[in-house]
């Protein structure tokens, strides 16, 4: 039995060892993790205005708060210390911020509706990872924005439903080896002021998307879109450019049924 002893300190210290690996995934340090624990707990449950305006006065104690926020029940927060909300930013039911370094910033009357999440995860030390978000945006349903290359977002701009803004890439040039022991590039995204991001596009790491330009629903961006042109496809490619023309609306027709 005395090969058990070694067994057991093994086994101990690898417990140890994804405590660890967890409390460094959830917040700067255990005394951090247990104050943002609590007040989460404490508060985030709790529904309607109420719950809001208790967020918009607890929350101050574990984020950044530049004015006053409203933060729905049920928004996940992780690495709070490093989250910075302007005045006037909206949180929907469901948002998740994971905001580990460098963090994540959301300009002054900005909505992230319900069930998107901003995920930096930068534990590889890339020098510009984080999320930075402008004024006046709305940042759709379901979006997804990895920011381990840096994700910079200007101002007034809108994205629908389901688009994913992946600032983070993996390596896989060696056959030889598994993909996840290869590494990633993380080059960063840039979309400027007034750009409007379709439902179900894709932006991937190292784009530029220009001021005023549009992307089509459901796109693959993989190059730069130039200001004020409308891009799409698979890959996306530029179809047309933004001249200030009229566009002709059609209005649907509505007509009575007799009963």
């Amino acid at each position: 039995m005395a090969y058990e002893t070694p067994r057991r300190i093994s086994q101990l210290t690898r417990s140890t060892g994804l405590l660890r690996l967890y409390l460094q995934r959830q917040a700067s340090h255990p005394g951090r993790y247990l104050l943002e624990q609590s007040v989460l707990c404490l508060f985030g449950w709790i529904p309607t205005i109420v719950g809001i305006a208790l967020r918009a006065l607890a929350y101050r104690l574990i984020l950044d708060m530049r004015g006053w926020a409203a933060i729905e029940n049920g928004v996940r927060l992780r690495w709070a210390s490093n989250i910075r909300l302007a005045h006037g930013v909206y949180l929907d039911e469901g948002v998740y911020l994971h905001a580990c370094p460098n963090g994540i910033q959301i300009g002054a009357g900005t909505y992230i509706m319900h069930h998107a999440e901003l995920h930096v995860y930068n534990f590889r030390h890339l020098p510009h990872a984080g999320i930075a978000i402008g004024r006046h945006c709305l940042i759709g349903e379901f979006n997804v924005l990895r920011g381990q290359g840096g994700i910079t977002i200007g101002d007034h701009v809108y994205t629908a439903p389901h688009v994913q803004i992946l600032a983070v890439n993996h390596v896989y040039d060696d056959p030889a080896r598994p993909i996840i022991e290869q590494g990633i590039t993380a080059q960063g995204i840039a979309i400027e002021d007034d750009a409007w991001i379709g439902a179900g596009a894709i932006i991937l790491d190292g784009v530029r998307v220009g001021k005023g330009a549009v992307i089509a629903a459901g796109a693959v961006v993989s190059e730069n879109v130039p200001p004020h042109s409308v891009a799409g496809g698979v890959p996306a490619r530029v179809l047309k450019t933004i001249t200030g023309a009229p566009v002709p609306v059609t209005l649907p027709i509505y007509r009575e049924v007799s009963g």
